[in-house]
């Protein structure tokens, strides 16, 4: 129950603050989209999942480099708000999911973005694990961690003991948040 409990709490906050988010947080989540895009490759055939899409600003910086972006969130305003950027795009889709029990089936995804998602989970390591059921062998999963919530030594943890390989940890002072590109351990199962 306190897990749906924090859930409901993100989704009304999410919820009140669709229509003024991009203008408060633009430039953040701008900064952290470009340091997790300057660590790896989009393959031009890869299917790609936005975990937490919020108003769909990551989708502006990877549409034209996947054959189909999908984004969920839980916050239907947010949604709507992803819904007018994506209009101009043929291959997205937008959902309305929870990120822990998403409503796809195993090994779906090439690449998966959870930017500004983990801190907002009440169980970050069950996002995880969702991510990595949802993703293909040796995928890339590209996370961040609020830096106010994790210490860099409880990110890394997290991320390790979810069964992801960092390939690279983003500490860059100006950013309130780590970014991980990681690769799903193809020994673990999902």
């Amino acid at each position: 129950m306190a897990e749906w409990s924090k859930k409901r709490g993100t989704m009304r906050h999410y919820d009140q603050s669709a229509k003024v988010y991009d203008a408060q947080y633009h430039e953040e989540q701008e900064a952290k989209i470009k340091a997790a895009l300057t660590g790896f490759a989009l393959e031009k055939e890869n299917i790609i999942l936005d975990a937490g899409c919020g108003t769909g600003l990551l989708f502006h910086y990877i549409v034209e480099r996947g054959r189909l972006v999908v984004g969920i969130d839980i916050s239907s305003s947010m949604l709507k708000e992803a819904k007018k950027r994506l209009n101009e795009y043929s291959n997205t889709a937008i959902i309305r999911a929870d990120t822990d029990y998403t409503p796809f089936p195993n090994k779906t995804f090439d690449t998966v973005f959870a930017i500004t998602l983990l801190q907002n989970t009440p169980q970050p390591h069950l996002t995880l694990n969702e991510m990595k059921r949802v993703t293909k062998q040796n995928a890339t999963i590209v996370a961040t961690g609020l830096k106010k919530t994790f210490s860099r030594k409880e990110f890394t943890r997290l991320l390790r003991e979810a069964g992801l390989e960092i390939k690279v940890l983003k500490l860059d002072a100006n950013l309130k948040e780590y970014v991980a590109i990681c690769r799903k351990d193809s020994q673990r199962k999902p």
